[in-house]
């Protein structure tokens, strides 16, 4: 008898339950990742989506409750506002004129 003959984690029983808890742990583990991404997107906020969009460069259209609308690069994003540079000029949008978001590129 060798000693791997001898080593009790090597029995084919024990080797066969391991590759099936290591599979339903791989399936708990993916469900749970799921649902925190669906948590993480329904609890995030305007402010998430600009701070987003600034990391990105993203082109975006920002609606204001007033009816304007700005497009532009989001340069900056404060506490109470966003910064959208439009060629040479920056727009200071307040958070709470925003009505609408729509991200172009």
């Amino acid at each position: 008898m060798t000693k791997e003959s001898l080593d009790p984690l090597r029995h084919p029983d024990v080797v066969e339950v391991s590759r099936k808890l290591r599979r339903q742990l791989e399936q708990v583990l993916d469900a749970e990742q799921r649902a925190a991404a669906v948590v993480a997107r329904r609890s995030r906020t305007l402010r998430d989506r600009l701070l987003d969009a600034e990391d990105r460069g993203e082109l975006v259209v920002v609606h204001c409750s007033a009816g304007r609308s700005w497009s532009g690069r989001v340069v900056a994003v404060g506490a109470d506002h966003v910064v959208v540079a439009q060629h040479t000029t920056d727009r200071f949008i307040l958070l709470h004129h925003i009505a609408a978001l729509e991200v172009v590129a």
